[in-house]
């Protein structure tokens, strides 16, 4: 296996590192004070800086231009909401009130619930006496117990690391620790939950409006000033959208630059290897911010939480497992030799002349026996 071959593997696993650094990052400058609904408007308006002059020049270059009626505003305008807005506003607010490692934790549900919500629209099937079915099902249990049992069983922690912050900038004015752990816990949950409508929506969108480039360059830019009204009616000091530290301006152009970065690498492991292979890396990331988080940042780590995070990595793989015989089943179906389906298709075709068949097949051995008949005759 050459250097070709191993690309898309070094690939996701720089992108984990990164992902890491991403979760990392945001949580320590906004532990330096910084807002997490200022710095979603801030990270959307870079992250269209950076995307929309690059679909710009390929839309030029390609001819490829898609027309954004009022059918396709709207239809960018809901999912930006749903799995922008929305989703990064929850998940900041939870990171803030968590911790990195349990947000980094609770990303590996995505699964899980993305199948779940397929399912009740139509998107998935199930069937009981299938292994997959089974399989996909009984994941998808496991990754939601996992992710109970980090929230409610937290258990003793591990090396009795002491280490308090005040979330003197959550909306959510908490007076105990435990309400705060437990309130960011399930912001997370939501934030998964917004971001697997957000993939669901992609069918129908990506449909209507094929050019990912130029649709990602949107999301970003209506994101932005769907974030900028929310912090307006939400936050009311103004020195809140000042970036006081190098670290908030720093951690800005890191996540915006890294999140653009990462989509082209992204896509292009997709394309390569397919996005089960891209999903197997989930909890890579996990691992690298528990230990960074844990080692370097003393952020405190419990038993119930480090076994429900195990858990939910199970559930996850058992999950990608029962797409994964899905998929091959799929393709299996779709490289059948042309051969194969014209000579099914002839014979579907003539099954309704069973009759006329039968008797094509039958006359030559009754002619040979009426022949032989005749022989013996003659002797």
């Amino acid at each position: 296996m050459g250097y070709e071959d191993q690309k898309p593997l070094i690939f996701m696993v720089v992108l984990q590192f990164v992902y890491a650094g991403i979760t990392l990052s945001t949580r320590a400058s906004l532990l330096q004070g910084m807002s997490p609904r200022v710095f979603v408007v801030y990270r959307q308006a870079l992250a269209a800086l950076l995307v929309a002059p690059v679909a710009f020049f390929r839309s030029r270059k390609g001819g490829n231009t898609c027309s954004l009626g009022w059918k396709n505003f709207c239809l960018i305008f809901l999912v930006s909401l749903v799995g922008v807005t929305a989703n990064q506003n929850i998940y900041f607010e939870g990171l803030y009130l968590a911790s990195s490692s349990i947000a980094s934790a609770m990303g590996n549900l995505l699964p899980a619930i993305t199948f779940v919500l397929a399912y009740i629209v139509g998107q998935e099937k199930i069937n009981i006496r299938s292994l997959r079915s089974k399989a996909k099902f009984i994941g998808t249990i496991i990754c939601v117990t996992g992710a109970i049992s980090m929230v409610l069983l937290k258990g003793p922690k591990l090396l009795n690391k002491e280490f308090h912050s005040d979330p003197i900038h959550s909306i959510l004015r908490l007076s105990k620790g435990g309400e705060t752990w437990l309130l960011g816990c399930l912001l997370l949950f939501a934030s998964n939950c917004c971001w697997s409508i957000w993939l669901i929506l992609q069918a129908p969108v990506s449909k209507s409006y094929p050019d990912h480039l130029s649709l990602t360059a949107w999301m970003c830019f209506i994101a932005a000033w769907q974030s900028a009204i929310v912090a307006f009616f939400i936050e009311k000091d103004l020195d809140a959208w000042k970036l006081q530290t190098p670290l908030e301006l720093g951690c800005l152009f890191f996540t915006a630059g890294a999140s653009a970065i990462s989509f082209f690498a992204q896509a292009w492991c997709i394309c390569k290897r397919g996005p089960l292979f891209s999903a197997m890396f989930n909890p890579l990331s996990t691992v690298i911010v528990t230990f960074i988080a844990f080692t370097f940042f003393r952020e405190e780590l419990y038993i119930g939480s480090l076994l429900g995070a195990i858990a939910v990595i199970f559930g996850l793989y058992i999950v990608l497992w029962g797409k994964a015989k899905d998929h091959m089943i799929n393709s299996d179906v779709e490289k059948k030799p042309e051969e194969e389906k014209i000579n099914y298709t002839i014979v579907v075709d003539e099954s309704t002349d069973k009759l006329s068949c039968r008797i094509d097949l039958e006359e030559p051995l009754l002619h040979k026996q009426t022949i032989d008949l005749k022989d013996d005759q003659k002797h």
